[in-house]
C-alpha cells in the first residue's frame, strides 16, 4: 500500500532532527574532506536549509543534535579510530568553538533546542532527545545531516528501536563514497525508514 507522506509527516506529530550539521563537520572547515565532498555532491546544506524553512513555516518541531568535546576531553571517547582522528583535527569540535557551531544556513532559532552530546555516535544514547520528543508528542522523525556512514544509521536504528517512524530525505543527508551511500540506502536504511526528498517533504507540508 502506498505511503501517505503528508499523513506520516503531519506537523502535529513530526520533528526534524538535524544531526551534526556543524561547521567543523560539514562546513568549509570540515575535518573530514571525504564527507565534505559528499555534502557538496548532493547539495546537502542547501537542501537542509530549504527543508528547515519549510518545516518552520508549517509548524514542524525542530531539534538540533550536535557533538562537542570539553577542552580537557573529560568523558570523550577514544575507543574508535574516528574519535582519535577528530581529536587530532586542526579545528577540534571544542565546546563553544566556531567548529562546533551549527553550519551557516542551518542555525537554530531561539525556540529550537540544541542537544549537545560528548560521547558516542548516536544522538539518542545518553541525551535528552528521546524524552524531549516524546514530551512533545512526536512519533515521526525526519532525519537531516551526517553521516550516512555512521551517525545517520545510528539515528535510524535508535529511532526505530524506540518506536518512532523514521523519514530520511536522501538529498538532505550525506556520506561517502557515493557508491557506499547508495548501497546503505538500498540495503539498510531503505528497509527501516521512509526514503524521500526535500521537495516531496516541502510539498507535503504545503498541502
Amino acid at each position: 500500500m502506498p505511503i501517505d507522506l503528508a499523513a506520516l509527516v503531519d506537523p502535529a506529530h513530526t520533528a526534524v532532527v538535524t544531526q551534526e550539521c556543524q561547521e567543523g563537520v560539514i562546513g568549509e572547515g570540515s575535518a573530514l574532506p571525504g564527507l565534505a565532498e559528499g555534502v557538496a555532491r548532493v547539495g546537502m546544506i542547501e537542501h537542509a536549509a530549504e527543508l528547515l524553512e519549510a518545516a518552520r513555516a508549517a509548524g514542524v518541531k525542530i531539534v538540533h543534535c550536535t557533538f562537542a568535546r570539553r577542552r580537557d576531553a573529560f568523558g570523550a571517547n577514544t575507543n574508535a579510530r574516528l574519535f582519535q582522528y577528530m581529536a587530532r583535527a586542526e579545528n577540534p569540535l571544542w565546546q563553544g568553538s566556531e567548529a562546533a557551531a551549527l553550519a551557516e544556513g542551518i542555525g537554530a532559532l531561539p525556540e529550537e533546542p540544541v542537544i549537545e552530546r560528548w560521547h558516542g555516535v548516536s544522538p539518542f544514547q545518553g541525551t535528552e532527545l528521546d524524552w524531549v520528543l516524546r514530551n512533545e508528542g512526536v512519533t515521526t522523525i525526519v532525519g537531516v545531516g551526517v553521516s550516512v556512514n555512521v551517525a545517520i544509521q545510528n539515528l535510524t536504528f535508535d529511532a526505530v528501536n524506540s518506536g518512532y517512524q523514521m523519514v530520511i530525505p536522501r538529498d538532505a543527508v550525506a556520506g561517502f563514497p557515493a557508491e557506499y551511500v547508495d548501497m546503505v540506502f538500498e540495503n539498510t536504511l531503505g528497509v527501516l525508514a521512509t526514503l524521500t526528498t526535500t521537495q516531496q517533504l516541502v510539498e507535503a507540508w504545503k498541502a
